[in-house]
Protein backbone atom coordinates (compact mmCIF):
# COMPACT_ATOMS: atom_id res chain seq x y z
CA UNK A 1 0.00 0.00 0.00
CA UNK A 2 1.25 3.94 -0.23
CA UNK A 3 1.01 5.71 2.73
CA UNK A 4 0.87 9.38 2.61
CA UNK A 5 3.48 11.72 5.19
CA UNK A 6 2.10 15.11 6.21
CA UNK A 7 4.87 16.97 8.43
CA UNK A 8 8.28 15.80 7.34
CA UNK A 9 10.09 17.00 11.38
CA UNK A 10 11.14 15.19 14.05
CA UNK A 11 8.11 12.41 14.48
CA UNK A 12 7.56 12.30 11.24
CA UNK A 13 10.83 11.20 10.33
CA UNK A 14 10.72 8.65 12.90
CA UNK A 15 7.06 7.82 11.67
CA UNK A 16 8.39 7.41 8.33
CA UNK A 17 11.31 5.15 9.06
CA UNK A 18 9.66 2.74 11.14
CA UNK A 19 6.78 2.77 8.12
CA UNK A 20 9.40 2.18 5.83
CA UNK A 21 10.49 -1.49 7.28
CA UNK A 22 6.73 -2.65 6.99
CA UNK A 23 6.38 -5.37 4.51
CA UNK A 24 2.69 -3.67 4.06
CA UNK A 25 3.90 -0.56 3.03
CA UNK A 26 5.18 -0.16 -0.94
CA UNK A 27 6.20 3.67 -0.64
CA UNK A 28 5.53 6.92 0.91
CA UNK A 29 4.52 10.13 -0.48
CA UNK A 30 5.78 13.08 2.00
CA UNK A 31 4.29 16.66 1.82
CA UNK A 32 5.14 19.51 4.61
CA UNK A 33 4.19 23.00 5.28
CA UNK A 34 8.51 23.52 4.48
CA UNK A 35 8.86 21.84 0.65
CA UNK A 36 12.39 21.71 1.20
CA UNK A 37 11.97 19.36 4.66
CA UNK A 38 9.83 17.02 2.40
CA UNK A 39 12.42 17.11 -0.51
CA UNK A 40 14.95 16.30 1.93
CA UNK A 41 13.18 13.25 3.23
CA UNK A 42 12.07 11.68 0.49
CA UNK A 43 15.51 12.23 -1.51
CA UNK A 44 17.20 10.60 1.27
CA UNK A 45 14.70 7.29 0.87
CA UNK A 46 13.68 7.17 -2.34
CA UNK A 47 9.96 7.72 -1.75
CA UNK A 48 7.88 10.79 -3.36
CA UNK A 49 6.78 14.29 -2.74
CA UNK A 50 3.39 15.86 -3.11
CA UNK A 51 3.05 19.67 -3.46
CA UNK A 52 0.06 19.83 -1.00
CA UNK A 53 -2.23 17.85 1.22
CA UNK A 54 -4.88 17.47 -1.71
CA UNK A 55 -2.32 16.35 -4.05
CA UNK A 56 -1.07 13.78 -1.77
CA UNK A 57 -4.73 12.84 -0.87
CA UNK A 58 -5.11 12.07 -4.18
CA UNK A 59 -2.35 9.38 -4.44
CA UNK A 60 -2.29 7.53 -1.29
CA UNK A 61 -4.37 4.65 0.51
CA UNK A 62 -3.90 5.88 3.44
CA UNK A 63 -2.32 9.06 5.53
CA UNK A 64 -0.15 9.81 8.08
CA UNK A 65 -0.48 13.02 10.06
CA UNK A 66 2.97 14.16 12.14
CA UNK A 67 2.63 18.33 11.19
CA UNK A 68 2.54 20.85 13.99
CA UNK A 69 0.00 20.29 16.08
CA UNK A 70 -2.13 23.73 15.02
CA UNK A 71 -2.76 22.01 11.87
CA UNK A 72 -3.90 18.91 12.86
CA UNK A 73 -7.60 19.52 12.81
CA UNK A 74 -7.83 21.47 9.09
CA UNK A 75 -5.86 18.17 7.52
CA UNK A 76 -7.53 15.90 9.49
CA UNK A 77 -10.98 16.95 8.20
CA UNK A 78 -9.45 17.10 4.56
CA UNK A 79 -8.43 13.17 4.87
CA UNK A 80 -11.32 12.67 6.31
CA UNK A 81 -14.00 13.87 3.69
CA UNK A 82 -11.30 12.82 0.99
CA UNK A 83 -12.37 9.01 2.59
CA UNK A 84 -8.73 8.23 3.23
CA UNK A 85 -8.25 5.98 6.24
CA UNK A 86 -5.83 8.40 8.72
CA UNK A 87 -4.03 8.40 11.24
CA UNK A 88 -3.24 11.34 13.70
CA UNK A 89 -0.72 12.31 16.20
CA UNK A 90 -2.17 13.69 19.27
CA UNK A 91 -4.26 15.85 19.95
CA UNK A 92 -6.87 16.62 17.09
CA UNK A 93 -6.52 20.08 17.97
CA UNK A 94 -5.23 22.68 20.34
CA UNK A 95 -9.23 23.45 21.68
CA UNK A 96 -11.73 21.47 23.03
CA UNK A 97 -14.22 23.14 20.57
CA UNK A 98 -11.89 22.56 17.57
CA UNK A 99 -11.75 18.74 18.40
CA UNK A 100 -15.53 18.73 18.74
CA UNK A 101 -15.84 19.90 15.44
CA UNK A 102 -13.20 17.40 14.06
CA UNK A 103 -14.94 14.74 15.95
CA UNK A 104 -18.41 15.44 14.08
CA UNK A 105 -16.50 15.97 11.08
CA UNK A 106 -14.87 12.24 11.11
CA UNK A 107 -17.66 10.36 12.27
CA UNK A 108 -20.35 11.86 9.54
CA UNK A 109 -18.05 11.17 7.14
CA UNK A 110 -17.54 7.46 8.17
CA UNK A 111 -13.58 7.64 7.39
CA UNK A 112 -11.45 5.29 9.62
CA UNK A 113 -9.01 7.06 11.59
CA UNK A 114 -6.80 6.13 14.58
CA UNK A 115 -5.18 8.45 16.75
CA UNK A 116 -1.36 8.14 18.31
CA UNK A 117 -1.66 7.14 21.88
CA UNK A 118 1.10 4.31 21.75
CA UNK A 119 1.33 3.41 25.07
CA UNK A 120 -2.31 1.52 24.01
CA UNK A 121 0.32 -0.93 22.40
CA UNK A 122 3.18 -1.02 24.44
CA UNK A 123 3.68 -4.62 26.57
CA UNK A 124 4.48 -3.20 29.54
CA UNK A 125 0.95 -1.21 29.66
CA UNK A 126 -0.76 -3.84 27.80
CA UNK A 127 0.30 -6.79 30.59
CA UNK A 128 -1.16 -4.52 33.33
CA UNK A 129 -4.51 -3.78 31.49
CA UNK A 130 -4.72 -8.05 31.47
CA UNK A 131 -4.23 -8.09 35.20
CA UNK A 132 -6.73 -5.77 35.81
CA UNK A 133 -9.24 -7.33 33.35
CA UNK A 134 -8.71 -10.80 34.99
CA UNK A 135 -9.16 -9.45 38.62
CA UNK A 136 -5.69 -10.67 39.40
CA UNK A 137 -5.37 -7.30 41.64
CA UNK A 138 -8.92 -7.45 42.53
CA UNK A 139 -10.68 -4.32 43.04
CA UNK A 140 -8.79 -1.06 42.26
CA UNK A 141 -8.19 1.93 44.38
CA UNK A 142 -5.68 3.51 43.02
CA UNK A 143 -3.57 4.28 39.78
CA UNK A 144 -0.12 6.19 39.31
CA UNK A 145 0.77 8.04 36.32
CA UNK A 146 3.42 9.83 35.52
CA UNK A 147 5.47 11.82 31.87
CA UNK A 148 8.41 13.03 32.96
CA UNK A 149 10.58 14.88 30.42
CA UNK A 150 14.29 14.93 30.97
CA UNK A 151 14.60 18.55 28.72
CA UNK A 152 12.89 21.28 28.14
CA UNK A 153 11.65 21.83 25.09
CA UNK A 154 12.65 24.95 22.68
CA UNK A 155 11.07 28.41 23.83
CA UNK A 156 9.06 28.40 20.78
CA UNK A 157 7.10 24.92 20.89
CA UNK A 158 5.39 26.31 23.98
CA UNK A 159 2.79 28.51 22.68
CA UNK A 160 1.71 26.11 19.78
CA UNK A 161 2.02 23.02 22.59
CA UNK A 162 -1.58 23.41 24.35
CA UNK A 163 0.69 23.32 27.45
CA UNK A 164 2.18 20.32 29.38
CA UNK A 165 -0.96 18.98 30.36
CA UNK A 166 -2.90 18.82 27.28
CA UNK A 167 0.63 18.29 25.41
CA UNK A 168 1.82 15.26 27.54
CA UNK A 169 -0.66 14.42 30.46
CA UNK A 170 -3.17 13.61 27.63
CA UNK A 171 -0.92 10.48 27.01
CA UNK A 172 -1.72 9.32 30.61
CA UNK A 173 -5.50 10.48 30.42
CA UNK A 174 -5.63 8.05 27.77
CA UNK A 175 -4.22 5.17 29.31
CA UNK A 176 -6.08 5.39 32.18
CA UNK A 177 -9.10 5.07 30.55
CA UNK A 178 -7.46 2.13 28.45
CA UNK A 179 -6.24 0.34 31.52
CA UNK A 180 -9.38 0.65 33.88
CA UNK A 181 -12.40 1.11 31.29
CA UNK A 182 -13.77 4.02 33.61
CA UNK A 183 -14.07 7.44 33.15
CA UNK A 184 -13.12 10.42 35.10
CA UNK A 185 -16.10 12.19 36.70
CA UNK A 186 -13.50 15.45 38.58
CA UNK A 187 -10.38 16.71 38.21
CA UNK A 188 -8.00 18.84 40.79
CA UNK A 189 -4.69 20.30 38.99
CA UNK A 190 -1.65 22.26 40.32
CA UNK A 191 1.07 23.53 38.39
CA UNK A 192 4.27 25.25 39.31
CA UNK A 193 7.04 27.24 37.71
CA UNK A 194 10.99 26.68 38.49
CA UNK A 195 12.44 26.24 35.36
CA UNK A 196 12.94 29.21 32.49
CA UNK A 197 10.75 32.00 32.28
CA UNK A 198 9.69 31.09 28.72
CA UNK A 199 6.54 28.68 30.33
CA UNK A 200 5.07 31.21 32.51
CA UNK A 201 5.24 33.84 29.68
CA UNK A 202 3.59 31.47 27.52
CA UNK A 203 0.58 30.93 30.06
CA UNK A 204 2.65 27.64 31.01
CA UNK A 205 3.62 25.51 34.02
CA UNK A 206 6.82 23.22 33.97
CA UNK A 207 5.68 20.74 36.44
CA UNK A 208 2.22 19.86 37.20
CA UNK A 209 -0.03 17.04 38.91
CA UNK A 210 -3.24 15.87 39.44
CA UNK A 211 -6.04 14.21 41.22
CA UNK A 212 -8.79 12.55 39.21
CA UNK A 213 -12.06 10.73 40.58
CA UNK A 214 -13.01 7.79 38.08
CA UNK A 215 -16.81 6.80 38.01
CA UNK A 216 -16.28 3.88 40.38
CA UNK A 217 -14.44 5.67 43.08
CA UNK A 218 -11.00 4.56 42.46
CA UNK A 219 -8.40 7.24 42.34
CA UNK A 220 -5.94 8.23 39.78
CA UNK A 221 -2.41 10.57 40.70
CA UNK A 222 -0.93 11.79 37.44
CA UNK A 223 2.15 14.04 37.37
CA UNK A 224 4.78 15.78 34.78
CA UNK A 225 7.47 17.56 34.26
CA UNK A 226 10.28 19.17 31.70
CA UNK A 227 12.51 18.48 34.25
CA UNK A 228 13.91 15.25 35.06
CA UNK A 229 17.55 15.37 34.75
CA UNK A 230 17.79 11.56 35.68
CA UNK A 231 16.48 11.12 31.97
CA UNK A 232 12.87 10.44 30.12
CA UNK A 233 10.73 8.60 32.78
CA UNK A 234 6.86 7.56 32.03
CA UNK A 235 5.88 4.83 34.72
CA UNK A 236 2.27 3.34 36.28
CA UNK A 237 1.39 1.71 39.26
CA UNK A 238 -1.86 -0.07 39.25
CA UNK A 239 -3.07 -0.53 43.07
CA UNK A 240 -6.04 -3.12 43.98
CA UNK A 241 -6.89 -4.80 47.26
CA UNK A 242 -5.23 -7.61 45.99
CA UNK A 243 -1.74 -7.04 44.46
CA UNK A 244 -0.43 -4.20 42.64
CA UNK A 245 1.65 -4.28 38.96
CA UNK A 246 4.01 -1.35 37.27
CA UNK A 247 5.09 -0.17 34.03
CA UNK A 248 8.37 1.37 33.58
CA UNK A 249 10.19 -0.30 36.12
CA UNK A 250 13.03 -1.98 34.14
CA UNK A 251 16.08 -0.43 31.78
CA UNK A 252 14.22 2.49 31.03
CA UNK A 253 13.60 3.61 34.85
CA UNK A 254 14.93 6.55 35.26
CA UNK A 255 15.30 6.83 39.25
CA UNK A 256 18.29 5.72 41.31
CA UNK A 257 17.45 3.70 45.02
CA UNK A 258 18.64 5.59 47.94
CA UNK A 259 18.59 2.31 49.80
CA UNK A 260 22.25 1.06 50.69
CA UNK A 261 23.11 -2.00 48.65
CA UNK A 262 19.99 -1.72 46.36
CA UNK A 263 20.74 -2.20 42.70
CA UNK A 264 19.39 0.84 40.17
CA UNK A 265 19.42 0.47 36.48
CA UNK A 266 21.74 1.80 34.22
CA UNK A 267 22.67 5.14 33.46
CA UNK A 268 21.39 5.17 29.99
CA UNK A 269 18.73 7.99 29.20
CA UNK A 270 16.21 7.09 26.95
CA UNK A 271 14.11 9.55 24.59
CA UNK A 272 10.42 8.85 24.52
CA UNK A 273 11.12 7.51 20.53
CA UNK A 274 14.09 5.23 22.49
CA UNK A 275 11.41 4.23 25.01
CA UNK A 276 8.03 3.34 23.12
CA UNK A 277 9.75 2.14 19.80
CA UNK A 278 8.67 -1.33 19.88
CA UNK A 279 4.41 0.33 20.48
CA UNK A 280 5.33 2.54 17.78
CA UNK A 281 6.07 -0.09 15.58
CA UNK A 282 3.16 -1.98 16.93
CA UNK A 283 0.37 1.07 16.37
CA UNK A 284 1.80 1.87 12.85
CA UNK A 285 1.30 -1.91 11.99
CA UNK A 286 -2.13 -2.03 13.36
CA UNK A 287 -2.71 1.29 11.20
CA UNK A 288 -2.09 -0.84 7.58
CA UNK A 289 -4.55 -3.02 8.85
CA UNK A 290 -7.00 0.07 9.48
CA UNK A 291 -5.71 0.70 6.07
CA UNK A 292 -6.64 -2.41 4.33
CA UNK A 293 -9.43 -2.84 6.22
CA UNK A 294 -9.08 -5.93 8.54
CA UNK A 295 -9.87 -4.00 11.95
CA UNK A 296 -11.30 -1.08 13.32
CA UNK A 297 -9.19 1.88 14.27
CA UNK A 298 -7.62 0.79 17.83
CA UNK A 299 -7.83 4.14 19.12
CA UNK A 300 -10.57 6.29 17.64
CA UNK A 301 -11.34 10.04 17.67
CA UNK A 302 -13.95 9.36 20.53
CA UNK A 303 -11.26 8.80 22.81
CA UNK A 304 -9.22 11.45 22.00
CA UNK A 305 -12.04 13.69 23.04
CA UNK A 306 -12.20 11.81 26.19
CA UNK A 307 -8.70 12.33 26.68
CA UNK A 308 -8.07 15.99 25.65
CA UNK A 309 -12.00 16.33 27.93
CA UNK A 310 -9.71 15.22 31.36
CA UNK A 311 -6.87 17.36 30.05
CA UNK A 312 -9.51 20.60 29.70
CA UNK A 313 -10.97 19.80 33.10
CA UNK A 314 -7.29 19.79 34.54
CA UNK A 315 -6.40 22.85 32.78
CA UNK A 316 -9.37 24.62 34.12
CA UNK A 317 -8.69 23.69 37.47
CA UNK A 318 -4.97 24.24 37.65
CA UNK A 319 -6.16 28.13 36.59
CA UNK A 320 -8.76 28.48 38.48
CA UNK A 321 -7.69 26.91 42.02
CA UNK A 322 -10.35 24.63 42.57
CA UNK A 323 -11.64 20.81 41.04
CA UNK A 324 -13.84 21.27 38.06
CA UNK A 325 -16.04 17.84 37.27
CA UNK A 326 -16.30 16.49 33.95
CA UNK A 327 -20.02 16.93 33.46
CA UNK A 328 -18.88 20.90 33.43
CA UNK A 329 -16.70 20.15 30.27
CA UNK A 330 -18.63 19.92 26.83
CA UNK A 331 -18.92 17.35 24.67
CA UNK A 332 -21.33 15.83 21.77
CA UNK A 333 -23.63 13.05 22.24
CA UNK A 334 -22.31 9.38 21.82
Amino acid sequence: MRIGLVGAGRIGTFHASTLAQLDQVETLVVTDAFPEAAARLATERGWETAESVEDLLGRVDGVVITSATASHGEILRQSALAGVPTFCEKPLALSLAETIDVVRVVEESGTPVQVGFQRRFDEGYRAAKQAIDSGELGFLHTVRLNTNDQSPPPAAYIPTSGGLIRDCNVHDFDILRFLTGREVVNAYALGANKGEDFFAEGGDVDTAAALLTLDDDTLAIVSATRYNGAGHDVRAEVMGSEGTVGVGYDESLAVRSAEPGAVSPTAQKWSYMERFQPAYRSELTAFTEVVAGSRPSPCTVRDALAAFRIAEACEQSRIKGQPVALSDIGTIAP
